[in-house]
């Protein structure tokens, strides 16, 4: 007598890597692949717009590939190039406060997103090497005021699409742009922390039908404030 079919015992059929749900880190490497086709004039600004807000939306792996499939980071390459480069060791030294690492180490990252609608970071809250900041018709404010600082440098990526980012830093900070506004304000108030230690804020992005508005705030100062 044949034996009933047990599915328990059968192999597990692996997952397609299309349906494997999309990290924030994915979300990321899409974005910046998307802005660098902006820079170079493959894309126009509304190609960008509606591109960036479907990476934002995306849940997998799938729904993010179609979105560069036309552009060369999208275009399939030659198996001896899939092959990872080795890793290398970071130098960085992690520290406690708004003491940092060595140079210019940005790892991890934080989202916050704004579409048709509001979003914001403000507060005692641990900020990180990477901040993506996305107004898509909406609006995002980072406070970092009352922020606890891992690093010395910060890189935030502001992206406004018929929105807005406004961002605040305490005024013994150093902030410095590097964005660009296409039909639309993209303003950092440049500003140069007499401490030597001090946390290094840098803005970079665009701003499209939108605004971007980094800015220090007069009486508020960093503090090493730590946990416990």
């Amino acid at each position: 007598m044949d034996k009933p079919d047990d599915a328990s015992s059968r192999p597990s059929t692996p997952r397609e890597p299309q349906a494997v749900r999309a990290s924030d880190a994915d979300r990321d490497r899409f974005a910046d692949i998307l802005r660098e086709a902006l820079a170079e004039g493959r894309l126009d600004t509304e190609e960008h717009a509606e591109r960036i807000e479907a990476v934002y939306r995306a849940k997998t792996l799938g729904e993010l590939q179609p979105l560069i499939e036309d552009l060369p980071a999208g275009q399939p390459r030659p198996a001896a190039s899939r092959v990872p480069a080795p890793r290398q060791a970071s130098t960085a030294e992690p520290r406690s406060g708004h003491s940092v690492s060595h140079g210019l180490h940005v790892n991890g990252g934080k989202n916050v997103v704004a579409v048709l609608s509001g979003a914001s970071r403000k507060g005692r809250w641990r900020v990180g090497g990477k901040i993506n900041a996305v107004a898509v018709c909406g609006g995002v404010e980072l406070d970092l005021t009352e922020a606890i600082f891992d690093q010395q440098h910060v890189v935030i990526n502001a992206t406004a699409i018929c929105g807005g980012v406004e961002i605040k830093v305490p005024e013994n900070v150093s902030l410095r742009g590097a964005g660009s506004g296409i039909m639309g304000g993209f303003e950092v108030r440049d500003a140069e922390s007499t401490q030597p230690d001090a946390p290094v804020v840098i803005v970079k992005g665009v701003a499209i039908w939108g605004g971007v508005e980094a800015k220090t705030v007069d009486g508020k100062r960093i503090e090493d404030l730590r946990d416990g």
